[in-house]
């Protein structure tokens, strides 16, 4: 057994793994005793545990804000990491994070203040001039029941204001480079396993061969299994480390993201292409669970409350799959067939998503209905798509997310409204068909009441943006600015 290798403190570790699925948050409380990581939730919600995971991408080092408590330490493998213990000078000083902190008192208890300051530090090696935006969006994944935020915003603001602390950024990339592994990574265990191949064709070679296993990206859903369900994964293959999938392409079809590619890094080239999509992405989860999940990950988890599938299944993404060495490519819409089923054979997986190219004449919008503005999951989540003919609907699609057991499209009022006049009488009597059309759950979220009504005020409302004679028609598309 191979032990893996990383950097914590710009110093090299090596572990050997007991146990594929144990958790980062576990080593550092349980072994190296670095208890300034808290476990608050166990899902990757409160942000107690926050840690900052820093690998080399273009020659350059990219810093990640990430929740400690639903990554598996294999993970880490050939990666740096920084806690919040990491941040104490050689002298003892507080780092100027630490000390913006305690000028502007943005502690109170204490127990969310290492995880808010390591999203800070993540923010504050990436950003030098963050807006008010961007500091909003660096905090969403961090929870304070005691000071109101005020006070941890203005650390923000303000923690640029004290003498610059650097990073040996050279120093860390040599070290980095000598803990890179080649091949792949692989365990094996008297009961369990784990796999990080580097190749795609390693990987589906592997995949094939052991169809049972489970195929981690992120883990902010797999992750879950484990804290929350205490289950058992015999084997776990990890797509992080192939460099295939971890592509963005685009040409002329459209644009092409890999598996492997994070939500972070995916969002700015769809938000750039379809900037009506904007605040559905600005509230999809938080940032550190944006910077491990990936959106191939959430489409291939296929959850009837996923954000990203409708506003894709709207402007007629596909996905790629692969089973050993055969290729095939569906529509999105056509992979889900029933709750948590797919179309998928076993040992097949989606190599990448296809987001098409720009369509001029259509016109979009995608809705996201949620107790909380930020990381909470939806009620409803709804995405339009409409291209008229002289007033009168040429083409319209209606995907909805949490009306049905899969994200789906309304199918029945698309052809019910197919060549109508886009006016104000049609629509009011095709809000009354898209109500008559799903039979939606009630559960903690939402009732089945609510959601009818909302989906089908969400259709007028859509109807009154898009308008032209209406002044809504004009309303302005709310665009995420990615940060920096």
């Amino acid at each position: 057994m191979r032990p893996i290798r990383f950097l914590l403190d710009g110093e090299r570790i090596e572990v050997e793994v007991t146990d594929p699925t144990r958790t980062l948050l576990q080593y550092l409380r349980e072994d190296l005793r670095r208890v300034g990581s808290k476990e608050g939730c166990a899902e990757g919600d409160c942000g107690a545990c926050t840690v900052v995971i820093a690998e080399p991408v273009d020659d350059a080092l990219r810093y990640r804000a990430v929740n400690a408590c639903i990554q598996f330490l294999p993970t880490l493998d050939g990666k740096a990491l920084f806690t919040v213990e990491s941040l104490k000078s050689a002298d003892g000083s507080l780092h100027p994070v630490q000390q913006s902190m305690v000028d502007h008192h943005g502690s109170q208890c204490g127990f969310c203040t290492p995880g808010f300051v390591m999203s800070m530090f993540a923010l504050y090696q990436n950003n030098s001039a963050p807006t008010r935006a961007h500091i909003d969006d660096a905090l969403s994944g961090n929870l304070c029941r005691c000071t109101g935020y005020r006070p941890i915003v203005d650390a923000c603001v303000h923690m640029y204001d004290y003498p610059r602390r650097e990073i040996d950024q050279a120093g860390l990339l040599a070290a980095l480079r000598e803990v890179r592994r080649e091949p792949g990574l692989s365990i094996e265990l008297e009961r369990a396993s784990y796999h990080a191949p580097t190749g795609v064709d390693e990987l589906a070679t592997l995949y094939r061969q052991h169809p049972a296993a489970t195929l981690l990206a992120g883990g902010t859903d797999v992750g879950l299994w484990v804290t929350k369900q205490l289950r058992e994964l015999p084997r776990v293959i990890y797509l992080g480390n192939v460099s295939e999938l971890k592509r963005i392409d685009t040409n002329a079809r459209g644009i092409e993201i890999g598996a492997a590619v994070t939500l972070t890094d995916a969002v700015a080239p769809i938000v750039e292409t379809y900037p009506e999509f904007g605040e559905m992405f600005r509230r999809f989860a938080s940032v550190p669970v944006r910077n491990a999940g990936t959106l191939v990950g959430n489409v291939a988890n296929g959850s009837p409350i996923g954000d990203s599938m409708p506003a894709l299944i709207a402007i007629g993404a596909r996905v790629k799959l692969r089973q050993g060495r055969k290729q095939r490519e569906l529509a999105l819409e056509d992979l889900y067939l029933d709750y948590m089923k797919n179309a998928m054979q076993p040992g097949e997986f989606i190599e990448s998503v296809v987001i098409p190219a720009r369509d001029a004449a259509l016109q979009l919008r995608c809705y996201k209905l949620s107790k909380r503005f930020d990381q909470d999951i939806s009620a409803v989540c709804a995405a339009f798509a409409l291209r008229l003919d002289g007033g009168r609907v040429a083409a319209i699609c209606i995907a909805l997310g949490g009306m049905a057991a899969i994200p789906k499209r309304a199918r029945q009022t698309e052809t019910w409204l197919q060549g109508k006049a886009w006016d104000e009488a049609t629509v009011s009597a095709a809000m009354q068909q898209l109500r008559a059309e799903f039979s939606p759950l009630s559960d903690m979220r939402a009732s089945a009441g609510y959601r009818s009504r909302a989906t089908a005020n969400l259709l007028y409302r859509f109807y009154l943006e898009t308008s032209p004679g209406n002044p809504l028609g004009q309303a302005e598309v709310n665009v995420f600015a990615v940060n920096a």
